[in-house]
Protein backbone atom coordinates (compact mmCIF):
# COMPACT_ATOMS: atom_id res chain seq x y z
CA UNK A 1 0.00 0.00 0.00
CA UNK A 2 0.60 3.59 -0.68
CA UNK A 3 0.12 6.56 1.57
CA UNK A 4 -2.30 9.01 0.09
CA UNK A 5 -3.83 11.49 2.29
CA UNK A 6 -4.53 12.35 5.81
CA UNK A 7 -7.77 12.22 7.51
CA UNK A 8 -9.60 13.57 10.33
CA UNK A 9 -9.44 11.90 13.44
CA UNK A 10 -6.23 9.93 12.81
CA UNK A 11 -7.34 8.39 10.30
CA UNK A 12 -5.02 7.70 6.74
CA UNK A 13 -5.75 6.77 3.24
CA UNK A 14 -3.57 4.46 1.13
CA UNK A 15 -3.92 3.15 -1.95
CA UNK A 16 -3.91 -0.30 -2.75
CA UNK A 17 -1.14 -1.49 -5.64
CA UNK A 18 -1.00 -4.98 -5.57
CA UNK A 19 -3.70 -8.09 -6.28
CA UNK A 20 -2.50 -9.63 -2.66
CA UNK A 21 -3.50 -6.16 -1.09
CA UNK A 22 -7.17 -5.94 -2.58
CA UNK A 23 -7.58 -9.58 -1.46
CA UNK A 24 -6.40 -8.26 2.19
CA UNK A 25 -8.83 -5.26 2.02
CA UNK A 26 -12.06 -7.85 0.43
CA UNK A 27 -11.21 -10.04 3.48
CA UNK A 28 -10.97 -7.40 6.14
CA UNK A 29 -13.67 -5.60 4.97
CA UNK A 30 -15.48 -8.30 3.86
CA UNK A 31 -16.65 -7.74 0.42
CA UNK A 32 -15.36 -8.11 -3.26
CA UNK A 33 -12.81 -4.92 -3.78
CA UNK A 34 -10.24 -7.59 -4.86
CA UNK A 35 -12.51 -8.91 -8.00
CA UNK A 36 -13.17 -5.04 -9.18
CA UNK A 37 -8.96 -4.93 -8.88
CA UNK A 38 -8.67 -7.78 -10.84
CA UNK A 39 -11.37 -7.33 -13.31
CA UNK A 40 -9.86 -3.77 -13.87
CA UNK A 41 -6.39 -4.65 -14.05
CA UNK A 42 -6.68 -7.19 -16.45
CA UNK A 43 -8.68 -4.70 -18.80
CA UNK A 44 -5.87 -2.30 -18.21
CA UNK A 45 -3.26 -5.09 -19.79
CA UNK A 46 -5.45 -5.76 -22.46
CA UNK A 47 -5.33 -2.17 -23.57
CA UNK A 48 -1.95 -1.54 -23.69
CA UNK A 49 0.16 -1.18 -26.63
CA UNK A 50 3.83 -1.27 -26.76
CA UNK A 51 5.70 1.31 -29.18
CA UNK A 52 6.15 -0.48 -32.50
CA UNK A 53 9.80 0.46 -32.39
CA UNK A 54 10.24 -1.30 -29.12
CA UNK A 55 12.32 -5.41 -29.48
CA UNK A 56 10.31 -7.67 -28.60
CA UNK A 57 11.93 -8.38 -25.14
CA UNK A 58 11.44 -4.93 -23.97
CA UNK A 59 7.53 -4.51 -24.75
CA UNK A 60 6.63 -4.33 -21.76
CA UNK A 61 8.60 -1.68 -20.14
CA UNK A 62 6.12 0.27 -20.10
CA UNK A 63 3.49 -1.80 -19.38
CA UNK A 64 3.19 -1.02 -15.44
CA UNK A 65 3.14 2.71 -15.95
CA UNK A 66 0.13 2.28 -18.09
CA UNK A 67 -1.41 -0.17 -15.63
CA UNK A 68 -1.38 2.47 -13.09
CA UNK A 69 -2.45 5.34 -15.30
CA UNK A 70 -5.26 3.43 -16.61
CA UNK A 71 -6.64 1.50 -14.08
CA UNK A 72 -9.45 3.22 -11.52
CA UNK A 73 -7.29 4.11 -7.76
CA UNK A 74 -8.34 1.29 -5.10
CA UNK A 75 -7.97 3.28 -1.48
CA UNK A 76 -8.28 2.18 1.51
CA UNK A 77 -9.46 3.67 5.17
CA UNK A 78 -7.32 3.12 7.95
CA UNK A 79 -7.53 3.69 11.69
CA UNK A 80 -4.28 4.77 13.33
CA UNK A 81 -4.35 1.38 14.62
CA UNK A 82 -4.67 -0.51 11.32
CA UNK A 83 -8.02 -1.15 11.08
CA UNK A 84 -10.40 -0.89 8.23
CA UNK A 85 -12.56 1.78 7.92
CA UNK A 86 -13.98 2.28 4.49
CA UNK A 87 -12.32 1.25 0.70
CA UNK A 88 -13.26 3.51 -2.42
CA UNK A 89 -12.86 2.96 -5.89
CA UNK A 90 -11.94 6.27 -7.93
CA UNK A 91 -11.52 7.12 -11.57
CA UNK A 92 -7.97 6.65 -13.00
CA UNK A 93 -5.68 9.34 -11.82
CA UNK A 94 -8.26 10.84 -9.61
CA UNK A 95 -9.41 12.68 -12.62
CA UNK A 96 -12.79 14.26 -12.99
CA UNK A 97 -14.97 11.09 -13.69
CA UNK A 98 -16.43 10.81 -17.15
CA UNK A 99 -19.59 8.13 -16.50
CA UNK A 100 -17.57 6.53 -14.10
CA UNK A 101 -19.13 5.23 -11.15
CA UNK A 102 -16.78 6.05 -7.44
CA UNK A 103 -17.80 3.61 -5.00
CA UNK A 104 -17.09 4.09 -1.42
CA UNK A 105 -18.36 1.27 0.85
CA UNK A 106 -17.59 0.23 4.41
CA UNK A 107 -17.84 -2.84 6.60
CA UNK A 108 -19.73 -5.21 4.73
CA UNK A 109 -20.50 -2.82 1.95
CA UNK A 110 -22.31 -0.98 4.61
CA UNK A 111 -22.73 3.02 4.31
CA UNK A 112 -19.33 4.75 5.55
CA UNK A 113 -20.74 7.97 5.28
CA UNK A 114 -22.22 8.41 8.82
CA UNK A 115 -19.25 7.54 10.47
CA UNK A 116 -16.48 8.46 7.96
CA UNK A 117 -17.85 11.75 6.06
CA UNK A 118 -14.83 13.69 7.25
CA UNK A 119 -12.96 11.32 6.09
CA UNK A 120 -14.08 10.68 2.58
CA UNK A 121 -14.59 14.72 2.40
CA UNK A 122 -10.94 14.98 2.93
CA UNK A 123 -10.33 12.27 -0.01
CA UNK A 124 -12.21 14.33 -2.18
CA UNK A 125 -10.56 17.76 -1.50
CA UNK A 126 -7.08 15.52 -2.54
CA UNK A 127 -8.40 15.24 -5.76
CA UNK A 128 -10.87 18.16 -6.34
CA UNK A 129 -13.89 15.62 -6.32
CA UNK A 130 -17.07 15.63 -4.87
CA UNK A 131 -17.58 12.74 -2.91
CA UNK A 132 -21.87 12.79 -2.04
CA UNK A 133 -23.19 9.46 -0.55
CA UNK A 134 -25.93 9.84 -3.13
CA UNK A 135 -23.33 9.74 -5.50
CA UNK A 136 -20.59 7.37 -4.43
CA UNK A 137 -22.50 4.52 -2.24
CA UNK A 138 -24.14 2.39 -4.26
CA UNK A 139 -26.34 0.82 -2.35
CA UNK A 140 -27.92 3.60 -1.14
CA UNK A 141 -28.62 4.69 -5.00
CA UNK A 142 -32.14 4.69 -5.84
CA UNK A 143 -32.40 2.49 -9.24
CA UNK A 144 -34.76 3.91 -12.10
Amino acid sequence: MRYLCDAPGGATWFRLETEAEAEAEAALMRHAVDRYFSSCEAAARESYTPPASVASFEQAIGLKDHVARAMPLFLTLRADDGSGLATAMLPPSGAKPAGFSIIIVGLDNSDPYAEHAAAIAALGAHFNLELKRENCYPYGRTRG
